[in-house]
């Protein structure tokens, strides 16, 4: 089975500019996106799910990317929020460089499977300096979302 990150990607759950100057900041301003899509979630538990997650370990990878991502009770399907940061946050990454394009990743809580694929997609995505690049330029939401759709599935 392909797993096309697009397919999780609606057209409000891009965020060009992320103009956040933390970590925190911008796991509270994907959060409350979060729950703009998904009215039914609750922001604290969203919230509290992640901060879990980046207790283990920065969920930025290197490269200007970060993936931050759990699993959600109550969540009917897997979610993808990406926000773009022209300035860059400073989230912790291994290379301790700043991050300018995060892919927050929310997966129901029994979809161990898909999860770990869509996670792995991602991973393989944006470690693609083409793909990144791309992003950082793209004008608008629109634009980031083609560039996704386009190189989905190619990496």
């Amino acid at each position: 089975m392909t797993v096309k990150i697009i397919d999780f990607l609606c057209n409000r759950c891009i965020i060009p500019n992320l103009n956040t100057k933390s970590k925190e900041d911008a796991l509270v301003w994907l959060t409350k996106r979060v729950v703009e899509i998904e009215p039914a979630l609750d922001q604290d538990a969203v919230l509290s799910v992640l901060r879990e997650r980046e207790q283990l370990g920065s969920t930025g990878i290197g490269g200007g990317v970060a993936i931050p991502h759990g699993k959600l009770r109550g969540l009917g399907h897997m979610l993808i929020v990406v926000g773009r940061s022209p300035d860059g946050i400073p989230f912790d990454a291994m290379d301790n460089l700043p991050v300018h394009i995060v892919f927050l990743l929310l997966a129901p809580d029994n979809s161990a499977t898909l999860y770990l694929k869509v996670l792995a997609q991602v991973s393989r995505l944006l470690k693609t300096r083409e793909v990144y690049q791309r992003i950082m330029k793209a004008s608008d939401e629109l634009s980031i979302q083609k560039v996704i759709e386009e190189m989905d599935g190619q990496v």
